[in-house]
């Protein structure tokens, strides 16, 4: 089912509605992800089987897999670019406000 695809449309949708920057939705694109992977982290070493439904029926492994299982082709390599280019901003920004805090 596409559960899993519509939570992540809406949240980056809130933030997009919500915040109307470039910038946040970076940011957001990225704790979205980080934290996809983190539950997939503890859906591995929790061996709870309740936290592992729940987990793994609502919530895609990171945005790189959703990618993975709703494309195919020359559609997967430009989603991936994409995302891979979000990820080039988002380690930017990190990077100078890195750099502004240390002085």
């Amino acid at each position: 089912m596409y559960i899993d695809l519509i939570v992540i449309i809406v949240l980056l949708a809130l933030v997009i509605f919500y915040f109307r920057r470039f910038s946040n939705f970076v940011y957001a694109f990225a704790i979205i992800d980080i934290f996809l992977r983190i539950l997939n982290f503890i859906e591995n070493n929790v061996k709870v089987p309740e936290l592992q439904k729940l987990i793994s029926k609502y919530f895609p492994d990171s945005i790189e897999a959703l990618i993975y299982h709703y494309t195919d082709g020359i559609l997967t390599t430009i989603l991936l670019w994409v995302y891979v280019v979000i990820f080039a901003i988002f380690l930017g920004y990190v990077f100078k406000i890195f750099i502004k805090r240390r002085k």
